[in-house]
This record gives structure tokens, C-alpha cells and sequence, in this order.
């Protein structure tokens, strides 16, 4: 029976040694409450390491022992290994990169060695588990090179990687001198996994232009393997936090808190010590509020919760005592005998005391720099059961694309924060109200369980539509039955698209020319006075004319404009005319223009604008933005446009590949029929041949051909086989 495995820099349990004895407290974390569902299934387990640094053996084999029974398989890191790979590579690199502030990266490469290293025991460890069938989910940036390691492995695995923190734009990321390595490392999986669509942009952005990854929409064909991109949005347990609020502890904390703050209103801050979370930015913002907003001096107080990390760390720790001096100031000038403006609290508080002051809180100030979520917004949000209190939340949270009903900030916008706050005091309740019921349903309906759901649900489509994919992939059988059924055929028919399909691609279409070997195989398939062969292609029939004319064989050019039987002129299609290329090739021209490096091909009845040599990113925006202009000139001009492999093309919409050949087919019965092509204008192709023909996609595109091979040079062997004796 297929099992789970899930991956993460963490166990979700903490080592405590109490009276001599080791216990295991369970982590309260959305991950680890999330996941309980799936690593505590029969079979499943969860790998990571358990956050306690054990050297002896002995002392390793009683830890997973204790472990097995909670599902959970150990991961043991010496102190260096911590250090250099956990605080090193992850969290003096990838974080301060992915959160935007390059300049504190440090690009030690004994943390990269390190960070491989560790990598190697994560995947060691799940290799150890893995088998055939089995599903593994791994969690965030500690772990990018594992998802490789693992299908160098076990290429059959389905393998989910999801990334917590933010993904950076591609001018921060190849900042990075082992950028292609960690990008190899994720792209080892099938589905890869971000909180917003921005995350994905800015991955899609690096894999194509770091690594050549072709990719169109969220889908990437990774060495002919689909992978998909896809956001999901965390959540968090929403019942849980319910079911907090009222519980007696709270209640009683709920109390503790109306004394303190007496009749003036809160504004909250929760947030874990980092320079990514804009605390200082905050703190102006509130004393610019007391300095512009005097009727509200002794009727509000900010309460802070500074969660202290990794504050051995310079930057943490000048960031701290700069919140504590920014702190110490405003109270210094603004407190009177009987009022306090900033209650700070450089401590961790139980849940049970943040979701009394989630409930107390009138305001909650959510405004990060960046963040890949931002759980607290959405914590805040579920503990508000009276539907009172307004969520301030940056527009650099993920949390901000899901709770449109805060009141959305940008978190360098001091004044503008400060302004937010007057009107957040002074929203109304039926305002509050409305704002939160909304915020609150969003919360409830993508909640943790939700989120694990959805990406166990897609991964599994991931991996079954590479499933159909393969079914399609010529096997030797399939290969052979299709040498036995033209063998056995008198009257045979094949179709064959040039580019792409008999040849590759190249920057200039005009490189792309036909080989010794293409012309060895198409003079041995035409060797054989069984086989008519018909070359269709959406290339100017000059050019075909040019290249095969010395061949018997027939040809169509520019998608069916003009056909041509071996030994006869080349007809053009009744009815067309270019009389609309004077109002596309402007359009077309001013692209060019402003696009180094893209060029026009002007055919007899069809216009084709080529990004294959712009830079990467550019084409595709640039082509998207061309084809959006030129829809509203084909619309009433019965035009079509085509978006191919680096290529924008339009045509009449009167002509296809798929209506050419079946002029052909119509012309004689044939008992063995065979097409290949490569991109969706050869789909017209496919759908207009007999039921027993056979059809080859080249590529592992989704198409209606009945088989497929990754590349041209699979479709030149299959082709050679068909005329081998």
C-alpha cells in the first residue's frame, strides 16, 4: 500500500527532559495541525529533525524508537551542520533573498557545502522510507535540493514542494552563485507550491530565463516532464481558535486585560523578532498618530508582542535594541501618571493569553515588508467570534490577497499607516461589522485542513496527467504493432510538420534547414512506391519549394495556403486574399521596434511576428500584449492567431492544416494512415484522420494524437524504424 511522507526542516515535536526522562510535546503550529491528518495515517510518516542536538548512538536509537510510534522518523544534525546549513545557508541567504534585502546575505560557500550536505541526509532519510507509488510533500526553503536528489533516485515517486516564504523576483535571485542548483532542486518536483500567484510569477521568471525552462502559463516541461506551478494560500485551524476564545482560561485573561487597559482602546502587534516584519515602521507610525492626533492621548495604547529570534545575530540584534530604544522614546514623551502609549513584550505568549488579546485587541496592525502569508492576520480574524475590530494589514502580506476587507497598507507609507489608524478608531460598528463577517467566512472555507486538502488533491492530478501522458509515449510494443501494421499496409498516407517535428528550433528559422540524415530518411520512405509522404508545414512555400523539390513528394505550405503535388505547380486556396496585412504589419512593426531582437516574416497570406531571440520574459510579455492588440483586428476579418513555439502568427481563419489534408485523404483510400506534428496547429491534423490512423505528438504537450515522443530526434528513429527491412 502507497504512503505519504512528509518533509520538513522540523519534526513537529519538541525534545523536553524532565526529571531524567525524555518527553515529546506536540508543536502548535498550523503546519504540524494541518498535517496531523495525513503523517498520522496508517503507514504515513513525517521526517525531519527534532530540534535537539543527540550524538551518542545509543541515545539516537532510543530517540527513534520513541519516534516511530508518533509516526515520525529523525533527521540527527550535529552543531556544525546547524550552524552552517539551518542558520547559515538557510537564514543568511535564502532568507534575507527571498525577503528582499540582498545586502545582508552572506555567500559563504562553507554554507553551501553544508546546505548540500544536509540536503543529501533529508533525501538519504526519505530514501530509506520511499517505494514505488509513494507520495512525498516536502516543506519550504531549508530543503530546496531535495526534490531532485530524490527523482535522481525514484523517478517514479510523486514528489509536492511547497514553499512558506516568499519567492524573490529573478534581478534578486541570481544574486545567488548556486542559483541553478537550488533551482534544479525544486524543479524535482511535480508540483510546486507558493502562497500567491506573485511567488509563482517570480519562479516562472527565474526557471525560463535561469535555466531555459520552457513554460507556458504554470506548466513547465522539465527534461519532458510536465511540472505544474500553483498558489495555495495557508490557512490556519479556524475551529481551533473558535473554540479558544471561549475557554476559561481566556476568559480569565480577557479580564486581566480590560484592568490593565481601562477604558482606552488597543491596537495589537504580534510578530517574531525580524528585520522583514517592519515593527520600526509601526512604531513611527503610531507616535506620528499621538503627534497629529492629540484627543486621542490617554485613550489608546499600542500593545506590541516582539517574539524574540535569533537575536545572537547582528542584525537582530541592533534591530532590537533599536525597538527598544524607539520604545523607551515614545514613552518617554508621551506617558503621563496614569497612561502608558506602547505596552512592549520581548516574550512568547500561550495561546490561550494571544487569543484574549486578539478578542480585546479594537485594532490589529499586520503591516511585514514582506511575508509569505502572515498567519496573525488571519488568527486575528478567527478569534473576533463578536465580529467586532478592524485588521490593518500590509499589502506585502500574502494574507492581503485573501482579506481584501482589511484595511490594505503599504509599510513604508508612515503617514499613511498613521492616517489608517485614525480611521480605523473611528470605523463604525456596522462597518466593523461587515468587514469582519466577510474576512471571517474566507478564513473559516480556506482553513488549514483546506490547504493540505487542496495541494494532496492537485498533486495527485499532477501525477496522473503525467500518467496519461506516458501511456501515450511510444513503448517498443506500441512501436512494434505500428511496424506490423505498415508492413502489412499496400496503400499508405503520412502527414509530417517540419519544425519541431523533423527538425529542432533555432534562433533563426532560416538555420533551421534540413540535415543529411532528415533527407536519408525521407529518400527512404520514399523509396518504398507504397508510401505517399506530404510535408505540411506553416512555412512559405518558397522555402519548402527550395528545400524538398528534388524530392517526390508532396507538400503543403502556410497552414494550407498554398498545397503543391509532386511534379505539379504550386495552387494557391480559392478565396483568400492579403489586403488586411496593410493593417496588421504596422501593429506588428511597432512591436518590433520597441522588442530587441524580434523580427517579422511576411508570407503570401500570413503574418508572423518571432521572439525566439529576445530575451526572456520580454518575448512573452511582449507577445501577449501583441496578441491582446491584434484580436481586435481579427475579429472582423476573419483571421486567426497563432500562438506557436517563440512565434505570434495570423492567418485566415479559412485555412488550416487539419482542412489541406483532408483534401488528401479524400482523394483515395489508404489502409495506412500516419501523422506527426509538434504544436496545436497540427492538432487540426490529428482530429480530421480515419480512427485507425496512427498520430504522434512530438512533445509532452496534452493533444488528441494518440501517442507521443519527447523530441524530433525520437520521431527520426521511429521514422527510420518504419523503413528498416
Amino acid at each position: 500500500m502507497s504512503k505519504t511522507i512528509i518533509v520538513s526542516n522540523r519534526l513537529p515535536v519538541k525534545i523536553q527532559v524532565k526529571n531524567g526522562e525524555t518527553v515529546y510535546k506536540p508543536s502548535e503550529g498550523g503546519l504540524a495541525t494541518g498535517l496531523s491528518s495525513v503523517y498520522k495515517g496508517e503507514g504515513n510518516v513525517w521526517i525531519g529533525w527534532p530540534g535537539k542536538i543527540v550524538k551518542e548512538e545509543k541515545a539516537q536509537e532510543k530517540v527513534k524508537a520513541d519516534l516511530k510510534d508518533l509516526n515520525l522518523y529523525p533527521v540527527f544534525l550535529t552543531r556544525e551542520e546547524i550552524d552552517d546549513y539551518y542558520e547559515g545557508f538557510s537564514n543568511e541567504i535564502l532568507w534575507p533573498i527571498c525577503h528582499y534585502v540582498p545586502s545582508y546575505a552572506k555567500f559563504n560557500h562553507r554554507y553551501w557545502e553544508a546546505y548540500k550536505k544536509v540536503n543529501r541526509k533529508f533525501a538519504d532519510g526519505v530514501l530509506k522510507l520511499a517505494e514505488k507509488g509513494d507520495t512525498v510533500w516536502i516543506n519550504d526553503y531549508q530543503l530546496m535540493l531535495v526534490p531532485f536528489l530524490l527523482r535522481e533516485k525514484l523517478p517514479d515517486i510523486s514528489v509536492g514542494y511547497f514553499q512558506h516564504i516568499p519567492f524573490p523576483s529573478y534581478e534578486i535571485f541570481r544574486q545567488i552563485p548556486w542559483r541553478e542548483s537550488l533551482l534544479e532542486g525544486i524543479l524535482g518536483a511535480d508540483l510546486i507550491g507558493f502562497h500567491t500567484y506573485d511567488d509563482i510569477r517570480h519562479f516562472i521568471s527565474s526557471v525560463t530565463r535561469i535555466m531555459g525552462v520552457n513554460s507556458t502559463a504554470n506548466h513547465l516541461i522539465v527534461h519532458n516532464r510536465p511540472v505544474i506551478v500553483d498558489a495555495f494560500p495557508m490557512g490556519i485551524d479556524y475551529e481551533k481558535f473558535v473554540e479558544i476564545s471561549s475557554l476559561p482560561r481566556t476568559r480569565s485573561n480577557i479580564k486581566k486585560i480590560k484592568q490593565s487597559a481601562r477604558e482606552a482602546k488597543i491596537i495589537l502587534s504580534i510578530d517574531r523578532l525580524d528585520y522583514s516584519k517592519g515593527i520600526l515602521q509601526r512604531l513611527q507610525a503610531f507616535e506620528l498618530f499621538l503627534k497629529n492626533h492629540r484627543e486621542y492621548k490617554e485613550k489608546v495604547s499600542l500593545l506590541m508582542v516582539v517574539v524574540p529570534s535569533r537575536d545572537e545575530v547582528p542584525q537582530y540584534r541592533e534591530l532590537k535594541e533599536e525597538i527598544d530604544r524607539v520604545v523607551s522614546d515614545i514613552n518617554a514623551r508621551n506617558q503621563t501618571l496614569s497612561w502608558q502609549p506602547v505596552f512592549y513584550f520581548y516574550r512568547s505568549f500561550p495561546v490561550e493569553m494571544l487569543s484574549a488579546l486578539y478578542q480585546m485587541a479594537d485594532v490589529c496592525l499586520v503591516t511585514p515588508k514582506r511575508d509569505g502569508m502572515n498567519l496573525v492576520s488571519k488568527e486575528y480574524v478567527a478569534s473576533r467570534v463578536d465580529e467586532k475590530g478592524v485588521l490593518i494589514l500590509s499589502e506585502m502580506a500574502g494574507a492581503s490577497k485573501e482579506l481584501s476587507e482589511a484595511l490594505i497598507i503599504n509599510p513604508n507609507d508612515v503617514p499613511g499607516l498613521s492616517n489608517t489608524l485614525l480611521e480605523a478608531l473611528a470605523m463604525s460598528r456596522n462597518e466593523q461589522q461587515e468587514r469582519m463577517i466577510a474576512m471571517r467566512k474566507t478564513v473559516e472555507k480556506f482553513n488549514i485542513h483546506h490547504w493540505v486538502k487542496l495541494f494532496m488533491q492537485r498533486l495527485n492530478e499532477v501525477k496522473s496527467m503525467q500518467r496519461s501522458l506516458a501511456t501515450k509515449q511510444l513503448s517498443t510494443n506500441t512501436v512494434e504493432s505500428i511496424i506490423k501494421k505498415y508492413k502489412a499496409a499496400q496503400k499508405r498516407i503520412i502527414f509530417l510538420d517540419y519544425d519541431g517535428t523533423l527538425v529542432g528550433f533555432d534562433v533563426n528559422p532560416l538555420m533551421a534547414r534540413p540535415d543529411k540524415e532528415l533527407f536519408d530518411l525521407l529518400s527512404q520512405l520514399l523509396e518504398d512506391e507504397r508510401n505517399r509522404l506530404i510535408l505540411i508545414s506553416g512555412r512559405k512555400y518558397e522555402t519548402l519549394d527550395e528545400w524538398f523539390s528534388h524530392l517526390p513528394l508532396d507538400m503543403i505550405a502556410e497552414h494550407g495556403a498554398w498545397t503543391k503535388k509532386y511534379e505539379q505547380p504550386w495552387r494557391r486556396y480559392h478565396g483568400l486574399n492579403d489586403a488586411w496585412k496593410k493593417e496588421i504589419m504596422p501593429v506588428m512593426e511597432n512591436y518590433t521596434d520597441r522588442t530587441p531582437g524580434a523580427f517579422i516574416e511576411e508570407k503570401s497570406f500570413s503574418l508572423s511576428w518571432h521572439y525566439r531571440k529576445v530575451e526572456n520574459g520580454l518575448g512573452e510579455q511582449r507577445a501577449m500584449e501583441l496578441e491582446d492588440n491584434l484580436k481586435f483586428f481579427a475579429e472582423d476579418r476573419e483571421l486567426q492567431i497563432l500562438q506557436g513555439e517563440k512565434v505570434i502568427e495570423v492567418k485566415s481563419n479559412l485555412i488550416n492544416k487539419g482542412k489541406a489534408a483532408a483534401f488528401w485523404l479524400e482523394e483515395d483510400d489508404y489502409d495506412f494512415t500516419m501523422a506527426l506534428g509538434d504544436d496545436y496547429t497540427d492538432e487540426y491534423t490529428f482530429r480530421v484522420l480515419p480512427d485507425d490512423a496512427v498520430s504522434v505528438k512530438v512533445g509532452n504537450k496534452m493533444s488528441a494524437a494518440k501517442y507521443s515522443v519527447p523530441t524530433y530526434k525520437d520521431a527520426r528513429k521511429m521514422l527510420f524504424r518504419l523503413c528498416s527491412k
